[in-house]
């Protein structure tokens, strides 16, 4: 009871404090100047990571108090009316593995995803291009008899996932939604002759003369972070020098439907992993890491060359796929004519790509940044403005739902005890938490690139080596699939 009547007592004097700042502010300025509002967190960037986090606060009795808003440049009506057929899928597609969907469920999103657009899968097969040496996680094998599920991760359009996510929130109420809205500037607050200063205090100057002034600015806005900037923190790292050309594919027959298993395949190439991770029905979603000119070469090709590229990067060798590549048509026929001098493992390979769905083709660079650090006097960073990853894991979205899932948990400790959710001491437990774990899977995803980038020499019998004796050894197997369903991590 005690606990209780302090959490309500700290909530009151939160409540008091932002009531009083709000007054002080108000009479502080001039008529004539634009007055400012104040926001105990404001959230620039409505993406997966600043809707989740917004989401999370409106959803916890705790935090519900907190007066947000949320900041995003593009046009939210078009997110709320977004609908696509039942056999159409956008081209940018995450895999949210089972912590990330565990911790929607508790905020009240993963209802509001549509379901029918959710594709779970239970087995993944990894492979080396050079050698063959495999890799096969199976969950439905390995994990049936413990707790940890059968389910590796869930495929679902960030669309679905976004859209879903702001059905939640408006449904919950009470934050403010500036969309459609450029910021221009962030600066500090101004002086005030009154007791309250908010000369550290970030203000966020929109498109328009519209001002927000921020207990807490999250920076969920990107790699190329105006808040991060703003708060003068550097990201280091480097480019890859490759693209990831995305698609959505049609396969034959039906596809990943019936009960056959769900299984997501992953073939290291000396130019890039390509991935093809399954989507309801008989569709699929395409990553597929290569240089730049290969990259430039896969979007120009017809559909039907387009396809034989996709079947043969999982089938054909290296150097098949090289010759392909430098070919400005016909990779069809070349395809086939290879395909009848080439053996393989029918059964350790996805189903023979059919289709490719309309526009759906396109590509990105690929990069690596991690910020020096996440949190600065009222500041605090999220998802791609913190760090960004190799996609070859496929744990992007999931590093920032799980810097989302921290953040939340600390603001949510310094209300219950009545500390000041801005200020760097209140913040640092989010920065000890989330910096190391995020810095280890960055240089693990990292490593792992560069690896595979290695075409010959005695490097590649000892990946070779090491991929089949993780293959062997069951334990070690069971580990690194428990790390990557994020059933090691810790879930709020």
């Amino acid at each position: 009871m005690d606990a209780v009547i302090r959490r309500r007592a700290a909530a009151y004097i939160c409540r008091s404090c932002t009531r009083q700042s709000q007054r002080k502010l108000q009479r502080s300025y001039s008529s004539a100047a634009p007055r400012p509002d104040i926001y105990d967190v404001v959230c620039v960037g409505g993406g997966p990571a600043g809707l989740s986090l917004l989401t999370a606060l409106r959803a916890n009795p705790v935090t519900a108090h907190l007066k947000v808003a949320l900041v995003e440049a593009q046009d939210l009506s078009k997110l709320r009316s977004w609908k696509l057929p039942p056999d159409r899928f956008s081209n940018r597609c995450s895999s949210l593995i089972p912590s990330s969907a565990r911790f929607l469920d508790k905020i009240g999103a993963w209802e509001h995803i549509e379901q029918s657009r959710v594709q779970g899968y239970q087995e993944m097969q990894v492979w080396d291009g050079v050698t063959d040496a495999r890799i096969e996680f199976d969950w439905a094998r390995e994990t049936a008899s413990s707790a940890a599920g059968t389910t590796i991760a869930y495929m679902t359009e960030n669309l679905n996932l976004t859209s879903g996510l702001l059905r939640r929130l408006e449904e919950l109420g009470g934050a403010s939604i500036f969309d459609n809205a450029k910021v221009e500037t962030i600066t500090f607050g101004q002086e005030t002759p009154e007791e309250l200063d908010l000369r550290e205090w970030p203000v966020v100057h929109l498109a328009g003369g519209k001002q927000i002034c921020a207990r807490l600015l999250v920076g969920a806005d990107g790699a190329n972070s105006p808040v991060r900037s703003f708060a003068g923190i550097e990201a280091r790292g480097w480019d890859y020098g490759r693209h990831g050309v995305v698609a959505t594919l049609a396969l034959e027959g039906e596809g990943w439907g019936g009960d056959r298993t769900k299984i997501a395949y992953q073939r290291f190439l000396p130019t890039g992993p390509v991935a093809m991770l399954p989507l309801p029905g008989n569709c699929a979603t395409l990553v597929w890491s290569t240089t730049p000119q290969n990259a430039s070469l896969l979007k120009k090709l017809s559909a039907k060359d387009f396809l034989a590229m996709v079947n043969a990067a999982f089938r054909l060798s290296p150097t098949d796929l090289e010759y392909m590549h430098t070919q400005d048509s016909g990779q069809a026929d070349e395809y086939a004519w290879r395909l009848e001098h080439t053996s393989f493992n029918w059964q350790a390979i996805p189903q023979t790509v059919i289709g490719v769905q309309e526009g759906t083709i396109a590509s990105f660079p690929l990069k690596m940044r991690h910020a020096d650090t996440y949190i600065e006097e009222r500041i605090a960073l999220v998802g791609d403005a913190a760090h960004t990853i190799h996609p070859l894991a496929g744990q992007g979205l999931n590093q920032g739902q799980g810097d989302v899932q921290s953040l939340a948990n600390t603001i949510e400790y310094a209300v219950s005890h009545g500390q000041d959710i801005g200020v760097r001491m209140s913040l640092e437990p989010y920065l000890s938490e989330r910096y190391a774990a995020n810095h280890l899977l960055l240089g693990v995803c990292d490593k792992l690139h560069k690896l595979y980038s290695v075409g010959s020499g005695p490097l590649v019998s000892l990946r070779s080596l090491g991929l089949n004796a993780v293959n062997a050894l069951g334990p070690l197997k069971t580990f690194f699939m428990n790390q990557a369903a994020g059933n090691g991590a810790k879930v709020f």
